[in-house]
């Protein structure tokens, strides 16, 4: 393996839970054995659920577990003036002006509530698709045509670009983050395989219609090099109850078994009996060499 650089990629809307940490852990190992720099990207675009405690929580947490970055920001103070994703707004728009220039995206106005009435359970129907509402209407979200022929699975069918409040949604904005930063190595659980297929489309999309239209002066849009990112996709945490892990499961937290008193070591442990480990783990070391013995994760 010779990877350039990789990248854990939090969002700040809830303390850090043992998930997060198994994740990050597979990272940082697969960065060492491979040479990449590991780059902190911090996803703040969801304003509504920014905290700044939770903002704290994620260096805080970084250091106690000692999981290492080589680039990006130092700590809260730094994270704000240089590295939040506010800064690259004018990115994420040129890469929605490249999209709606081309016709990759129709206007759609379903509420959450509509698509739960249609009974579609998570899958777009196709709604608004032909509907021919303009992208400039207040309280319209863009969504990108997703021909079947594509193959994506059905929750990434017209996926969402940009989202009502006119702020770029997460598959543009993790795509864009990874072209911007030179990411070539991206590790994640195994509920994010979807994504991953939708971000693999959009990047053609996106390089297709910046080749067509001869606009080189989009940078990194034009040269498609994520078909080129190998992708690491490592099985979730559960709870007891079969359920996945989330950030309002607050036993999970770091923070919270920190209050519990436990240590970096008892962490690690934990995370390794939850996977059904019984051997002894002390660091992100020893947990990944675990995780990769057992043959956890498929590449792809």
């Amino acid at each position: 393996m010779d990877y350039k650089k990789t990248r854990i990629a939090p969002t700040p809307s809830g303390f850090l839970h043992v998930g997060n940490i198994l994740s990050f852990s597979l990272t940082a190992a697969l960065a060492q054995k491979s040479g990449a720099r590991v780059l902190l990207r911090i996803d703040d675009l969801d304003r509504e659920r920014v905290n700044a405690a939770y903002l704290g929580d994620i260096f805080d947490t970084l250091h106690f577990l000692g999981i290492p970055w080589d680039e990006g920001p130092a700590d809260v103070a730094s994270f704000e003036a240089q590295w939040s994703q506010l800064i690259r707004m004018e990115l994420y728009n040129k890469a929605l002006r490249v999209l709606r220039d081309s016709g990759a995206v129709f206007a759609c106005d379903c509420s959450r509530a509509q698509l739960l009435r249609s009974g579609a359970e998570g899958v777009y129907p196709g709604t608004c698709r032909d509907r021919g509402l303009s992208l400039d209407a207040p309280n319209v979200n863009w969504r990108l045509r997703t021909p079947p022929e594509v193959g994506l699975p059905p929750e990434m069918r017209d996926f969402v670009v940009r989202k009502k409040d006119g702020f770029p949604a997460y598959q543009l904005t993790s795509l864009v983050d990874d072209l911007h930063f030179g990411v070539d190595l991206i590790v994640r659980g195994e509920d994010l395989r979807p994504s991953t297929l939708a971000q693999l489309w959009l990047a053609e999309v996106l390089s297709a219609a910046t080749l067509r239209d001869g606009a080189s002066g989009q940078g990194v849009f034009g040269r498609n090099e994520f078909r080129n990112t190998r992708f690491y996709h490592h099985p979730l945490l559960v709870t007891a109850a079969g359920e996945k892990l989330s950030k309002s499961a607050g036993a999970t937290s770091i923070h919270y078994l920190r209050q519990q008193g436990f240590t970096p070591a008892d962490v690690y442990q934990h995370i390794a009996r939850l996977l059904g480990f019984a051997e002894p783990v002390r660091d992100w070391e020893q947990l990944a060499t675990l995780v990769f013995a057992r043959g956890y994760g498929v590449e792809g």
